[in-house]
């Protein structure tokens, strides 16, 4: 019997700054189709290829649809079908054994970005809470940039994206808006068609250049540099907003004194920009009214990320921009803070003690062999994450999750690199088939999604699963006692000082499931103690503000990872269409440096260091800055050739603040691969 199809609207989970509309076809049993929600305040319609076959997703075939056990060896990829009551049932055992005889600092969780909800993201560090369990440093992707733009304006909100019409000039800044904020990009071509100038600065602009008027190439790692000059041409040229500074700026006088150092000059030895180029950047810059830095995560992630982004930051002040509509800083927390209580979810209340052990999720390689000063973890709970193909340090993650004497349980949707090295791999549902609140981390909205279908198979929620488990563990706390839709409600109906102001019609909205567009941040009501904003950071452990080196590394070329707007992140393996529009496994480089090596476009060559050797397809341009290269895309480790990804060449050390990825630090060599045979 035919039923009948209607339209559902719900949210993209995925980790995107927008956290986009969607509209759902369905009859009820199983999702038909997807499509852009018009009425959304951020996407308007708009979906990414990514998004379009979501639907193909939840009803693929090669979806996990029950609890499965390990019948080979890790990493085999080798399962049996178990039942639920059996898979609870030996991991609960398993971790209560664990707990009396090696203590509960053996036992850890992984989760990151899988889903970007409140409820089904964070449910899970609840149960290692109250377990006692190792507590997880989440800072896999842009903690550098949150905190050096931090500690500049605190909790002050940045633009947000829909401010961005009332700019008249943009410096795209390490962004590939292509492939992470996809509804700015119609912004873009509007302000273009307006006569609006739009200029990249960027280590691969090669994604982005179509988009902009012009495209500055610099060397990765020292864009603070280029802040610093520019800084140097505005104070020369009288282009600093001198009123504005010393109002609302906290050491303005001691940090001008510094700048007759930063000349173009100088700075063109550093970034590879020429001296004249910069400084007509900077000109440029400062006559503008209200110019805007649509600052992306990259060069964040490098050892000097914290100070880069301190300064891109200052920059952004330095002419009064922020105190005119569109003028400032685009790419940070808009909002300033939450909509909704996260500790509602997280319940940190729930540990009896502080942790004996913390794991920062960038070294999670040092904790799984037992590298890091501590025994080696014993069991290793992962949910919304994929460390074996999104965590630096690949080869010693792999060598980790090979130990038969590790404990490993992976929650998920499809057999990822993670989940064959599994013990226990339970099914995961996917947000169609859940409830659960938004708030996008680039846009000031919130918003909330109730379950549309119920998960396919024996698929069961995070927070479902997180809720069997701590049953299974003897926990009886009142917090896994409620069902995932007494958890939604309570969100919504407790309020925060971001949402105190809602009314009870809009939490309705939210309710039923909806979206709200929350009000834009006052950008010159600085959110610090002192409430003005930090040129020089008293609190700080350096106050004044200065170029750091990153990391660096004795080989010859910089690898930096960028993303495919094909398949974002891990996530979108499962994917095919997308992945087929990927291509291979490719390394992006200057035609100079290529020709140099004797590699030409198509090549396969490695590219290595002194962790991993990793074979790459190469693509030479000359987009790309000279002595970089680029890993475009993250690939599956089958689709290596080698059966390694560019994560193996990254180093597990943190930034200068916010403990933070510092996956763009790296050093590599480039060679021709030599075919044999």
């Amino acid at each position: 019997m035919l039923m009948d199809i209607y339209t559902k609207k719900t949210i993209c989970p995925y980790d995107c700054p927008a956290s986009c509309g969607l509209t759902v076809q369905t009859d009820g049993r199983r999702i038909q189709k997807t499509g852009g929600d018009k009425a959304h305040p951020v996407s308007r319609g708009l979906l990414c290829g990514k998004m379009r076959r979501y639907a193909d997703e939840i009803n693929s075939k090669d979806r996990i649809l029950t609890p499965l056990k390990r019948s080979g060896g890790k990493g085999s990829g080798s399962f049996i079908p178990i039942s639920w009551e059996e898979a609870v049932t030996e991991i609960t055992s398993r971790w209560k054994g664990l707990i009396k005889n090696e203590g509960p600092s053996s036992i850890a969780y992984c989760y990151y970005s899988g889903v970007m909800s409140i409820i089904q993201r964070h449910c899970v560090q609840a149960l290692f809470a109250r377990m006692g369990a190792c507590e997880l440093v989440k800072t896999l992707c842009a903690s550098a940039k949150g905190d050096g733009y931090a500690s500049v304006v605190g909790d002050t909100g940045c633009l947000d994206p829909r401010e961005l019409k009332n700019s008249d000039l943009y410096l795209v800044w390490g962004s590939n808006v292509s492939a992470t904020r996809f509804p700015t990009l119609a912004d873009f071509t509007q302000a273009r068609k307006e006569g609006k100038r739009v200029i990249l600065i960027e280590v691969y602009a090669e994604p982005m250049a179509p988009y902009c008027d012009e495209a500055i190439l610099i060397r990765p790692g020292t864009d603070g540099a280029l802040a610093l000059a520019m800084m140097h041409v505005l104070a020369a040229n009288d282009l600093a907003d001198e009123p504005f500074l010393a109002e609302y700026g906290l050491g303005y006088a001691r940090f001008k004194e510094t700048l007759g150092a930063y000349t173009p000059q100088w700075a063109a030895e550093i970034t590879g920009i020429p001296a004249q180029a910069i400084t007509d950047l900077a000109l440029c810059y400062g006559k503008a009214s209200a110019p805007s830095i649509l600052l992306g995560s990259g060069c964040s992630r490098y050892g000097n990320g914290s100070m880069t982004v301190r300064l891109i930051t200052i920059l952004s002040l330095f002419t009064g921009a922020w105190k005119r509509p569109g003028g400032g800083l685009c790419g940070c927390t808009p909002s300033g803070g939450s909509y909704f209580d996260v500790n509602t979810v997280k319940r940190p209340d729930l540990r009896s003690r502080r942790p004996e052990r913390t794991i920062n999720i960038n070294q999670l390689s040092h904790a799984l062999t037992g590298t890091d000063g501590h025994p080696p973890l014993k069991s290793l709970y992962v949910a919304g994450s994929n460390p074996a193909n999104s965590v630096s340090d690949q080869k010693g993650i792999l060598e980790g999750l090979k130990r038969e004497d590790l404990f490993t349980v992976v929650h998920e949707r499809f057999m990822t690199d993670t989940a064959r090295y599994a013990d226990i791999i339970l099914p995961a549902a996917f947000s169609a088939e859940q409830s659960d609140v938004y708030e996008a981390y680039g846009y000031c909205t919130m918003a909330a999604a109730k379950k549309i279908v119920e998960p396919a198979g024996e698929a069961k929620s995070n927070w479902d699963t997180t809720a069997l488990l701590a049953k299974a563990m003897g926990y009886t706390d009142d917090h896994f006692r409620q069902t995932e839709e007494e958890l939604y409600e309570k969100l919504i109906l407790t309020p925060t000082p971001l949402s105190a102001f809602l009314t009870e019609e809009e939490r309705k909205t939210l309710l039923q499931g909806g979206v709200l567009s929350m009000p834009f941040a006052r950008h010159t009501d600085f959110q610090t103690p002192d409430k003005r904003f930090y040129i020089v950071n008293p609190r700080l452990p350096e106050p004044m503000p200065h170029y750091t080196a990153c990391h660096g590394g004795s080989e010859e070329l910089s690898l930096i990872s960028v993303p495919s707007r094909h398949t974002l992140n891990s996530i979108f393996q499962a994917e095919k269409e997308q992945a087929r529009k990927r291509g291979s496994m490719t390394l992006v480089m200057n035609t100079t440096d290529a020709a140099a090596r004797g590699i030409k476009d198509g090549d396969p060559i490695l590219c290595k260091n002194d962790l991993a050797e990793v074979e790459f397809t190469a693509q030479t341009t000359d987009l790309i800055a000279g002595g970089a290269v680029a890993a475009v895309g993250v690939y599956r480790l089958d689709q290596s050739p080698g059966g390694l990804t560019c994560n193996a060449l990254h180093h597990p050390r943190l930034s200068d603040g916010g403990n933070a990825t510092t996956m763009n630090d790296n050093k590599v060599q480039c060679v021709l691969k030599k075919i044999t045979g």
